[in-house]
């Protein structure tokens, strides 16, 4: 192992320790306070209610330290032992086409980590969830699931490497502007299509059958302005007991998904509050704000990425002797992880102030801020949410305020009006 290796090696692992003292800190800081109801709980959750809410973060994020190990020793096995160096002159040695090969080259990367997480996906659903009764999959279904999931991310997969690559052969000085300009598109025309086309795969959507929940929908999606093609039920409970909802496609396409869960637990009022909290982003446009940092952030990177791809720089700092334009693809991939670590409370800390809005527009916008805080209760308590964060975890990964925080934020704004 070169110099340059021997630093990137270490900046990695000294990222991984940084998450795994988050971790710690999370965990420490729940076995103090994590048997204390929180004020703005009071009266809402009982001790054996909050008990459970502690083991399942505790056990889950057990779990997730332990499959990230996991992935951490692939990672620096697969960067640092010369597999990637093998990997590519086999590639290599199969005197592919260009696009065909670099398809080849990601798919089986892909393949790879898929298949060597399965034992970690399965204990995650069938042990854990279902310890806390939320899973309700059967074997059948997750195995349907992961074949489809499979058969999807092959796909497109596949036409995003080879549009890709296409253009990074045709444009050998600007395919970093066709590319971040390709990936735009492709984005945009995502969001038309998935509803149609691949959510379906998944999940059966039907019309939301309560006239009243309807009606308070629509009335609410019309004072907003934003036209909203169908009000969907789905069938989530064919999976999970956890509650959501959410707002997909774009244009004409948008459309309210409720998860059945969801119906089953919330009252109108507070399902019509959080739809509310969803309109919020629309109206105050974050997620346009969002995608346009994005898209100036991934411009940036794909500039970046082309100059560091010139010459056999990146190639060096690993020790692979095969001029590999595919290699150096997933050398970047694997150095913006180190690279992104630092930036993330940053983003985390710009989406926060964007919830914060939002809960405050879906109070405006319903005149019902005790529904807002009813709903986030049940959403807790549906989903055993950790309600005692630590402020540097939160602060450092959460992209929504901690609940107990947006509780208050909304009794502050109640008192002020």
């Amino acid at each position: 192992m070169n110099t340059s290796a021997s630093y990137i090696l270490i900046a990695y692992v000294f990222v991984a320790i940084c998450g795994y003292w988050l971790e710690h800190l999370k965990l420490s800081y729940l076995k103090r306070y994590g048997t204390v109801v929180p004020p703005e709980f009071a009266g809402s959750i009982d001790q054996k209610l909050l008990d459970s809410s502690s083991r399942y973060t505790i056990e889950s994020t057990k779990f997730g330290i332990a499959s990230s190990l996991f992935s951490n020793v692939l990672l620096i096995a697969f960067f640092f032992t010369g597999i990637l160096g093998t990997f590519t002159a086999w590639i290599a040695s199969l005197h592919l086409n260009f696009i065909v090969a670099g398809i080849v080259f990601f798919l089986l990367l892909v393949y790879a980590d898929t298949f060597l997480t399965i034992p970690f996906s399965v204990y995650q659903t069938f042990k854990i969830e279902k310890k806390f009764g939320f899973n309700t999959m059967t074997a059948k279904l997750w195995l349907t699931d992961f074949v489809k999931s499979l058969l999807v991310s092959t796909v497109l997969l596949s036409l995003i490497t080879a549009a890709g690559l296409w253009l990074i052969e045709k444009s050998p000085l600007h395919w970093w502007l066709w590319v971040w300009l390709f990936f735009l598109i492709f984005s945009i025309f995502m969001m038309y299509i998935s509803p149609y086309v691949i959510e379906p795969l998944f999940n059966k959507f039907r019309p939301v059958e309560d006239e009243n929940l309807k009606a308070g929908i629509q009335e609410l999606t019309e004072k907003v302005g934003v036209k909203i093609s169908k009000i969907l039920k789905m069938d989530a409970s064919k999976r999970t007991k956890h509650t959501n909802a959410y707002f997909t496609g774009i244009g004409r396409v948008k459309r309210v998904v409720l998860f059945d869960t969801l119906l089953n637990s919330m009252s109108t009022e507070e399902i019509i509050v959080v739809l509310g909290h969803e309109l919020g982003h629309w109206k105050k446009k974050h997620v346009l704000k969002q995608l346009v940092l994005m898209e100036a952030i991934s411009l940036a990177v794909l500039y970046l990425s082309f100059r560091l791809m010139q010459g056999s720089l990146l190639l060096n700092w690993f020790g692979i002797s095969t001029n590999s334009q595919f290699a150096k693809i997933a050398i970047l991939m694997f150095l913006g992880t180190i690279a992104a670590f630092p930036f993330t409370p940053a983003f985390n800390l710009f989406s926060r102030r964007h919830e914060r809005e939002a809960d405050t527009f879906a109070c405006e916008l319903t005149d019902n801020p005790d529904a807002m805080i009813s709903a986030l209760v049940k959403l807790s308590k549906d989903n055993l949410s950790n309600l005692h964060p630590h402020p540097v975890y939160s602060a450092f990964y959460y992209s929504h305020p901690p609940v107990t925080e947006r509780i208050q934020h909304i009794k502050e704004w109640k008192k002020s009006r």
